[in-house]
């Protein structure tokens, strides 16, 4: 008599194919493991950018059909990102959608949008990378572009991750690095706007406005609520932000009311007074360090090295801010062919290199 043989054996399975797959699988990731211990005697990026170029031609190079090459890029970004994350990176950028992505064709727009859609929700199931490895998710660019679907998509994304810290994604959708820094300094002038009326107020330049005077059609009829109210606005200025830069309580402009108070005294009086004169003379001045807190990256430091795949060497309107000291790496590859030999590769560029632009950067 033959006793029968169990399907499988623990975890392997009776067939040959199932045996030999899981057995390279074992040989694979412990593999990976020493190699990733290996690179960790060395220095390790903190925060990798990439430029995910060639899932067009990766498609046409198949002969796969249209809009195939994106899926097959979705895939090699998780399988990245679990490198990454391995590694210890804690901060992966990735260049999803451009702004200048939507002067292509309608239907292929309508095409990435929904694959967006698709893989935002993936996101959120429990088994997904993000679950796994504890990620934040951060969406950056100008979302009111994205369509409504999108949009919330990408909100519930960011709202339901906003409590893990093990790592960052920052996905950078309806993004160029020219929209970023001019809404950083949009939000700059209005903020010293603000401030700007706010020292106004603290000079005491209503004193001499009366409750119930009409200052250039305005009334005001109690002037210590009249400053309370803009001062509780004013504090907007200091709530946190979120993903993208914007407050998670934003404050609306202050309107030109107290203009209209300034000139209405200077006029009564005959002449201007010591507190106004002296804030024309003080004009608000924007740092360095205001542009910077309004970027939608400011959640973010700056990249270590930002990889760009396909062989192209330009950035593409991508982070032109934050790469100032940036490594650059670009691997022949198309993004779909991107794997473990890559970015194995680009942290041994980075390593290289890297005690040379620690002593850049300190001469700074």
């Amino acid at each position: 008599m033959v006793t029968s043989v169990p399907n499988k054996v623990g975890n392997y399975s009776s067939t040959g194919n199932g045996v030999h797959k899981l057995f390279f699988d074992d040989i694979t990731n412990f593999l990976r493991r020493c190699l990733f211990r290996v690179l960790s005697v060395g220095p390790i990026p903190t925060h990798l950018a990439f430029i995910m170029d060639g899932n067009r031609r990766y498609a046409k190079k198949q002969n796969l059909k249209e809009g195939e090459g994106h899926k097959a890029g979705y895939l090699a970004l998780m399988s990245l990102l679990r490198y990454c994350y391995e590694l210890g990176i804690k901060y992966v950028t990735i260049y999803a959608f451009s702004i200048e992505n939507f002067k292509r064709r309608p239907d292929e727009v309508q095409s990435l949008m929904d694959l967006m859609l698709e893989k935002m929700e993936a996101l959120l199931l429990e088994e997904s990378i993000v679950n796994q490895y504890g990620i934040r998710v951060c969406f950056i660019g100008n979302l009111r572009l994205l369509s409504e679907p999108v949009r919330a998509a990408a909100e519930k994304v960011m709202k339901v991750t906003s409590n893990n810290s093990k790592a960052m994604l920052l996905v950078c959708v309806a993004y160029t690095a020219s929209n970023e820094i001019v809404h950083a300094v949009e939000g700059s002038c209005k903020e010293k706007e603000k401030e700007f009326r706010l020292c106004n107020l603290n000079n005491n330049v209503m004193d001499d406005v009366k409750e119930g005077e009409k200052v250039n059609g305005m009334v005001v009829h109690d002037i210590q609520d009249f400053y309370e109210d803009t001062s509780v606005e004013s504090q907007g200025l200091k709530q946190g932000k979120g993903c993208n830069g914007t407050p998670y309580h934003a404050c609306e402009s202050v309107e030109s009311n107290w203009d209209q108070v300034l000139t209405s005294k200077a006029s009564k009086s005959g002449e201007v007074s010591e507190g106004f004169r002296n804030l024309r003379q003080e004009d608000p001045v924007i740092k360095l360090v205001d542009i910077e807190k309004h970027m939608y990256m400011a959640v973010a430091p700056d990249p270590d090295m930002l990889v760009r795949s396909s062989g192209e060497s330009r950035l593409s309107n991508f982070l032109l801010w934050q790469t100032s000291n940036c490594q650059l790496y670009s691997p022949a590859a198309l993004w779909p062919e991107i794997g473990l030999s890559q970015l194995a590769w680009a942290i041994l560029k980075f390593q290289q290199s890297h005690s040379y632009l620690e002593k850049k950067m300190k001469q700074l």
